[in-house]
């Protein structure tokens, strides 16, 4: 039987934000541990946080989660770095996929990855990308012929780019909330007040 993995990427230090959107609270979970709760309800294994800026307080907020850690020393170079950490560890699971996820975006569900697990069956394809907004995006999954080029990323060059190289060998799932993802505090405030 097949087996998928997940690389929830929560090393950034949202900037943007303010302070860490991984802790920020959506329906009494913090939005990491709604990614973690999603990905084991849809049996992914293993199931792998990348870490980096204040790691010992993410780490401290999913202890107790069944996911391993892993902490990526040069996160504040960018995605590529912490995907290519994550993927060194899922490569001593037996993992014949995995999915790469960001920690806010708040609509991902187990039945999404179940649904991208199923087009990758189904059509036989490396790589099945999220469709929104016109573009191809997060979560995504990739087949193990990609891992080793997953692990060649570094700074800021993310999956997208290897999802541009071989777009003939990639199946898009619509996720039409997949657009929203929580940059701001206007962003986070107009998700809260959609479901109060």
């Amino acid at each position: 039987m097949s087996k998928t993995g997940i690389i929830i990427l929560a090393a950034g230090s949202s900037s943007r934000m303010g302070e860490l959107k991984q802790l920020m609270m959506y329906k009494n979970k913090t939005f990491l541990q709604h990614i973690i709760i999603e990905a084991k309800n849809a049996f992914l294994y293993p199931v792998i946080c990348v870490t980096g800026y204040q790691s010992d307080l993410i780490s401290k907020n999913i202890s107790g989660m069944e996911s391993s850690i892993v902490y990526n020393e040069n996160w504040s170079e960018g995605m590529g770095s912490g995907i290519s950490a994550g993927i060194k560890q899922l490569m001593l699971s037996d993992a014949d996929s995995v999915i790469l996820a960001v920690s806010d975006q708040p609509f991902v569900s187990s039945d999404l990855f179940e649904t991208m697990i199923a087009w990758k069956d189904q059509s036989g394809k490396g790589i099945v990308a999220c469709s929104y907004a016109g573009t191809l995006g997060t979560p995504v999954l990739f087949r193990k012929e990609y891992f080793n080029w997953l692990k060649s990323l570094n700074g800021n060059q993310g999956a997208k780019s290897i999802v541009k190289l071989n777009l003939p060998d990639v199946c898009p799932v619509e996720f039409e909330k997949g657009s929203v993802d929580i940059d701001t505090i206007q962003d986070y405030e107009k998700l809260i007040f959609e479901i109060e």
